[in-house]
């Protein structure tokens, strides 16, 4: 596709690359050509050795480093020729030292300054290391370089204003470094800069932007996460460069700049790639942003910014080829937007980028007028009405996501007009097929995605002519028929993703060798398939990371071939009607990450191997089985488990007292294990491949929670709970299990375990739901659970807990329900008083009513008579007695000892009368 040589002509990453290289070539020629130092070859021609003292330089630049790649494999001190060491380049002619390219080379330490001993040394590249300190301000007596690059380090400090000496500088790379405080005034003396990077260099601002005009030979400009609040006039600055054709300013707190520009800009731009991103910016910016935009611009960044619309200049750019708007908080309707673009630039546009964004309205028939147009972005944005038939007849259109949005309507029958690869209309309210006439036309779509549109009640059986298709997404489309035979057999070993989930959808599952590509992901849950025991042919899928068939009628044992399948990142089973032993070959299915055979009838003793072998588990999964047996200490060695769930088997035995060895239920943080996917650029550590050419998988489970069953998806990664409840468990509590500080949800309830709920238990602070409801536990409740204030669910019923419940704001929370069964609990929220409490009682107020609203009212009607009137006579009395005598004052402080403790008593017994007519 014509968008792929775009890329690697206009990515940035690439042009900067370009940029490098042009630049390393007229080094190295000079390097070649021009002898510095006047040295003369010798009489025969031969190549110069590097001198003694470049030599040993190196060596104490080596020594001052640990190299973590073994990259100084080659400098070894018994190599008298430097020249021939990795990454060392010297001139032919005199064997000085000119160049130091150890960029990306693993490197630990400080920067020596022996570097200063390699006095014609023009090129320094220490990029992408582990550089710790400071920039050392001795860099700025390294007159002759021309490249220094110090990006990606973990250098720290401030830009020493020593580097405004080198005033040889061609390119300079200071970005992805710690730094802080104003940019030096002192680079503007850099007057022979062509590249400028400083991209997210630290916390850094520029105070005034004066000496950035002195760089008039500018060809590249990265000034990333710095702030220009205060750089008034920068694009009088910025226009003024003639050779600059890179500019990047993402998150530069633009909108804070007061004078972007004076009344006259100069508009004669030579800005090919403009990067505007996160700056807050609303559509003000389009007055100054005129100067900045040319003919030469190919590519235009307004990502994260606040615009309501486009203007029409923009429209008029005869080259622009790539737009973002990516993520746009304003409103901005869509049909707008193309009229205003419909000019030159409709022509050229080949990628539109606007996924999270607002627009509104629906794709119009303005979308015909842009030719050119390869890639549309508009997922997850609020467009509505219908899609244009115009879009599909776009003659270059290769990618389509609109997914996300409200669009509604039918799928267009001209889909099939056009060289497509991919589709995504996913979520949307899109209905219809189109003919298989027209959608027999779709030679080269690969990718299809309509998921939750509607396109049931019957199989779609034109998807069968789609002979290239290498993703198919057709899940929640509300089908409701048999899946014919033949659909297996259409894509021979093409198939990379298949989501035929949540329809209802019947039919035999046959043999699977045929159609799938062994690196794939299989989703066919939540239907009505049956297939008897699963084919044994699983040794062909070698590659695959997802098998879904939850939700079905399957049954039978696992295959052995199941062993095959070393790259299974995810096994869901859960709802079927699978039995039998787990395979001991399962084993080998060492990548698991998510392993759920929930709501099966699988039998036996739980695998020790579980535990020894399937190391990456993150979610277990083996409730509502027939295991049987003790829970295996292995188990504990599962350090990323953040989901363990046994539930309703028929284990026994004691809890193992090592599960405070599940780290991750121990140490903050979330998993980075779980697999959601949906189109990368590249391959991922899940494995699942790139941009058109894969689908959306989402890992998920069913879990209990809080007494219901709720699926978790896209924030499984985020649960972190225990479920062993109803089983045969018996014993104790282990002590240990108190060390799971980070566990959300523990259920214990259903079984036989007896004594005391540990005393320290209130030390997990963020359990959010606690269930420990039919056992035999004894003693109190621990008062040390007064402390779980995140507790929004709690269940100790039918235990035998005894004693006052403890006081907090959780405990008392509950409904009363939650602590049945405990004949020996008393205190609130239950009923019963507990001992002691009764000394609190007093004889029934006079005129009390029965039903209890007279009597609170007659209670509060002489509780503020009598507040007053004691007020009223204390208040007299004190100051009689006081302004009087002293045997008055003598007498007013014994009365008013005498009147605390009686108001006080009082009090108390007034309030405890209140609560018992409440409750009546």
């Amino acid at each position: 596709m014509i968008a792929k040589i775009h890329f690697y002509i206009t990515h940035p990453c690439v042009f900067i690359i370009f940029s490098l290289v042009l630049l390393h070539l007229e080094a190295t020629t000079t390097n070649q050509n021009i002898a510095v130092g006047g040295e003369e070859d010798d009489a025969n021609g031969a190549i110069k050795k590097c001198s003694d003292d470049e030599r040993h330089a190196l060596l104490n630049f080596k020594s001052h480093l640990q190299d973590t790649d073994v990259f100084f494999s080659t400098w070894r001190d018994e190599e008298d020729d430097c020249c021939r060491w990795r990454g060392v380049t010297c001139n032919t002619q005199t064997g000085h030292v000119t160049m130091l390219e150890v960029g990306s080379s693993g490197l630990v330490g400080k920067i020596s300054h022996s570097l200063l001993n390699l006095t014609y040394l023009n090129h320094l590249n220490l990029s992408y290391n582990y550089l710790y300190g400071t920039i050392p301000t001795f860099i700025g007596s390294m007159s002759l370089l021309r490249y220094l690059k110090l990006a990606g380090n973990n250098l720290n400090g401030t830009i020493p204003r020593s580097i405004g000496s080198l005033t040889e500088l061609s390119f300079l790379d200071l970005s992805y470094l710690s730094l802080y405080g104003t940019i030096p005034l002192e680079l503007g003396n850099l007057t022979n800069l062509q590249v400028l990077s400083l991209g997210f260099v630290g916390r850094c601002r520029v105070e005034n932007i004066k000496w950035l005009s002195h760089l008039s030979g500018l060809r590249t400009l990265n000034m990333d996460g710095i702030s220009l609040d205060k750089a008034n006039h920068w694009v009088n600055v910025i226009s003024s460069f003639r050779n600059l054709s890179y500019l990047s300013l993402r998150g530069c707190e633009l909108s804070k700049v007061m004078y972007p520009y004076s009344s006259f800009v100069n508009s004669s731009s030579s800005i090919g790639f403009l990067d505007l991103r996160n700056n807050n910016l609303n559509s003000s910016m389009y007055h100054w942003l005129f100067s900045l935009t040319s003919n030469s611009l190919f590519e235009l960044d307004l990502s994260y910014n606040m615009l309501d619309g486009i203007p029409k200049y923009l429209g008029n750019l005869s080259n622009l080829e790539v737009l973002k708007l990516e993520n746009n908080s304003a409103v901005i309707k869509f049909p707008d937007f193309l009229k205003n673009l419909s000019g030159c630039s409709s022509l050229t546009l080949a990628w539109l980028y606007a996924s999270r964004s607002r627009f509104t309205g629906s794709i119009s028939d303005d979308i015909q007028n842009f030719s050119s147009l390869e890639l549309l972005y508009l997922s997850e944005n609020q467009l509505n009405g219908t899609i244009s038939e115009k879009l599909w007849e776009l003659p270059m259109l290769g990618i389509v996501d609109v997914s996300f949005n409200y669009l509604r309507g039918g799928i267009s029958e001209k889909i099939g007009n056009s060289k497509i690869f991919v589709i995504d209309l996913s979520r949307n309210s899109l209905d219809g097929v189109p003919s298989t006439d027209n959608i027999s036309s779709l030679l080269y779509v690969e990718h299809i995605d309509l998921s939750s549109c509607k396109l049931g009640p019957r199989f779609p059986k034109w998807i069968q002519t789609l002979k290239n298709l290498t993703n198919l997404d057709i899940s929640n489309t509300g089908i409701s028929d048999a899946i014919p035979l033949e659909f297996w057999n259409m894509w021979p070993s093409r198939l990379h993703h298949l989501n035929l989930s949540s329809n209802n959808i019947s039919g035999k599952v046959p043999d699977l060798l045929s159609s799938f590509d062994d690196n794939a992901v299989i989703d066919l849950s939540s239907n009505r398939f049956y297939a008897g025991q699963l084919p044994d042919c699983l040794w062909h899928f070698k590659e695959l990371k997802v098998l879904n068939l939850g939700y079905n009628n399957l049954f039978g044992r696992l295959p052995t071939s199941i062993e095959s399948l070393f790259k299974l990142e995810v096994l869901y089973l859960y709802n079927n009607n699978f039995s039998g032993e787990l395979p001991l070959s399962l084993k080998n299915c060492t990548s698991l990450t998510s392993l759920n055979l929930g709501v099966n009838k699988f039998s036996g003793n739980v695998p020790i191997w579980i535990g020894e072998n399937l190391s990456g588990l993150y979610v277990l999964i083996l409730r509502s089985n027939n295991f049987f047996g003790t829970i295996p200490s292995q188990l504990c060695q599962l350090a990323y488990l953040q989901v363990l769930d046994m539930s309703m088997n028929n284990l026994h035995g004691i809890i193992p007292s090592c599960l405070d060895n599940l780290t991750s239920m121990v140490q903050e943080g979330f998993s980075e294990k779980q697999n959601i996917q949906k189109y990368s650029s590249t391959k991922n550590t899940t494995g699942v491949v790139n941009l058109s050419y894969n689908g959306r998988y989402v890992d998920n489970a069913m879990i209990k929670w809080q007494g219901d069953e709720r699926e978790f998806i896209n924030n499984l990664r985020l649960l972190k709970s225990i479920d062993l409840s109803s089983n045969n468990l018996t014993g104790q509590i282990p002590y240990e299990l108190i060390n799971l500080f980070e566990l959300l949800a523990l259920n214990l309830s259903h079984n036989a375990l007896f004594g005391e709920i540990p005393w320290k238990i209130g030390e997990m602070k963020k359990l959010l739901t606690l269930d420990l409801s039919r056992n035999n536990f004894s003693g109190g409740i621990p008062i040390s659970m007064s402390q779980m204030t995140l507790l929004s669910y709690l269940d100790v019923s039918f235990n035998n807990l005894s004693g006052r419940i403890p006081s907090s704001t959780q405990l008392q929370s509950f409904e009363p329900s939650r602590y049945n069964g405990n004949k020996e609990l008393c205190g609130p929220p239950i009923t019963k008083i507990c001992p002691g409490d009764e000394e609190l009682e007093v004889p029934p107020v006079i005129g009390e009513s029965e039903g209890g609203g007279n009597g609170i009212y007659e209670l509060w009607r002489w509780f503020y008579i009598g507040g007053i009137t004691g007020f009223a006579t204390g208040f007299w009395i004190a100051c009689g007695a006081l302004l009087v005598n002293n045997r008055g004052r003598h007498a007013f402080f014994h009365f008013l000892d005498s009147f605390k403790d009686q108001v006080y008593v009082n009090v108390v017994v007034f309030v405890v009368k209140l609560q018992r007519v409440v409750r009546a």
